[in-house]
């Protein structure tokens, strides 16, 4: 997932390092469900598709191989290194805040862990139902991060104490760069406003013990965010010990809350 900063940069910038383990933890987490979600009726074969903000490209590749050869996936953007072109699948730059939609008949959109971090996100989802062909299928899905993250199994009450402080950090940073972390109850209500029906939302959330790559999709991202992590008054050493403690098999938390909410624009009727 990527959020801003106050100047327009992403946090969560494709082009470091950790950007790689970051997006393998969100992949190995999310594609099932996703692909769960996808499902006939949403995708078919030779479905017209478009993955935004699709980062490592897992979801894109995955679309563009169910929809077949007479099918067509794009994805985009705003930093699309990791995105290679093949077959059925294209790739563009493309910012879904500013930029026009790269077509305006699209069976099947999909954005993941995005609009939570764009201050335009009500508007972005509108432009993306306004997108969709009749009878496409607009699917969006973000991280619920209302409710504390719990933990279920740590080797010390300071342990759990720790990993309390630091996610509490973490929201806040993202907090301060404009995500609202409390989108994702809001989708489903957005996406009757713009026009959707057969709207439907799911929650998935599971354990993850430290050393499972879930666990260290946490570890990542307080890398990611270190410097806003120190600054908000975390020590290095209290840094470490996290990180440490991610790693720790001894130590079970509760995934991110994830929330897909689908919804299909009539047939016949015009999106608002």
């Amino acid at each position: 997932m990527a959020t801003l900063t106050s100047d327009g940069a992403y946090t969560f910038d494709n082009g470091t390092p950790d950007a790689v383990p970051q997006m393998r933890a969100l992949e190995s987490f999310l594609d099932p469900i996703t692909m769960r979600r996808l499902a006939c009726p949403v995708l078919r074969l030779g479905s017209t598709c478009w993955e935004v903000g699709a980062g490592g490209g897992s979801m894109a590749r995955r679309i563009a191989r169910a929809v077949g050869e007479n099918g067509h996936v794009l994805a985009t953007d705003i930093d699309p290194t990791h995105l290679v072109a093949r077959g059925n699948l294209d790739v563009r730059r493309h910012d879904v805040r500013a930029d026009p939609p790269p077509g305006d008949a699209f069976d099947v959109i999909h954005a993941r862990l995005v609009l939570l971090h764009l201050p335009e996100r009500r508007r972005v989802l509108r432009t993306l139902a306004r997108a969709l062909a009749p009878g496409g299928w607009l699917v969006v899905e973000e991280f619920d991060c209302t409710t504390p993250v719990r933990v279920l199994n740590a080797p010390s009450d300071d342990a759990a104490k720790l990993f309390a402080q630091v996610m509490d950090a973490m929201m806040g940073v993202l907090q301060d760069h404009g995500a609202d972390l409390g989108w994702a109850q809001d989708v489903h209500t957005e996406m009757a406003l713009a026009g959707l029906t057969d709207v439907d939302t799911i929650t998935h959330s599971q354990s993850w013990a430290g050393g499972s790559t879930g666990a260290s999709l946490y570890e990542t991202n307080s890398r990611q965010l270190a410097p806003d992590l120190l600054a908000a008054g975390l020590s290095p050493q209290q840094l470490d010990a996290f990180r440490r403690l991610m790693r720790d098999p001894g130590f079970a938390v509760m995934s991110y809350h994830f929330v897909s909410t689908r919804g299909r624009r009539p047939d016949q009727a015009h999106t608002p």
